[in-house]
């Protein structure tokens, strides 16, 4: 049988303090964590996505063309910038109104077995009456420190009360 802890509160079991949109600074940063692409990760986007070109899972097609092994989808290594595998969300888990934008350029192709680090800075803070925008730029570099992606995420946050 159970033992009920009187002194257990679930409302206080919280990951991080709370922040609110002028608790946040220009140049912060966000390191989420890195990665080992492989082809189980290919073939699981591929199932989600529906994108079944042979370059994301025929070894032999990438081959034939030059390529080291199987190309990682470009919405893939995108979703590697995804700001919940950090510690942002937690932080705005009662001011966050909504996750505007986002944009990304592909600046170097990613290949089964490659190591990603994406991370997210704070690029800009734009305030409004009862909310602001937070302007993240997203990178995302390889094992040999290659920018592959460079992007941005928007998200509309709340003024503290």
């Amino acid at each position: 049988m159970s033992k009920i802890d009187a002194d257990f509160d679930p409302q206080a079991h919280v990951c991080a303090t709370q922040r609110w949109f002028e608790d946040f600074r220009v140049g912060e940063r966000y390191l989420l964590p890195s990665r080992t692409v492989n082809a189980a990760n290919f073939v699981a986007f591929q199932l989600v996505s529906g994108d079944n070109h042979p370059i994301h899972y025929d070894v032999d097609y990438c081959r034939l063309r030059g390529l080291a092994g199987l190309l990682a989808h470009g919405l893939q290594v995108m979703c590697f910038t995804a700001a919940g595998a950090g510690q942002f969300p937690h932080e705005v888990s009662d001011s966050l109104v909504a996750f505007l934008e986002q944009s990304c350029r592909f600046l170097a192709g990613v290949i089964d077995g490659d190591t990603l680090y994406p991370a997210l800075e704070i690029t800009e803070l734009a305030p409004q009456r009862s909310t602001g925008v937070i302007t993240m730029r997203a990178t995302v570099h390889n094992q040999k420190r290659e920018l592959v992606l460079d992007g941005w995420h928007k998200y509309l946050v709340k003024k503290r009360g």
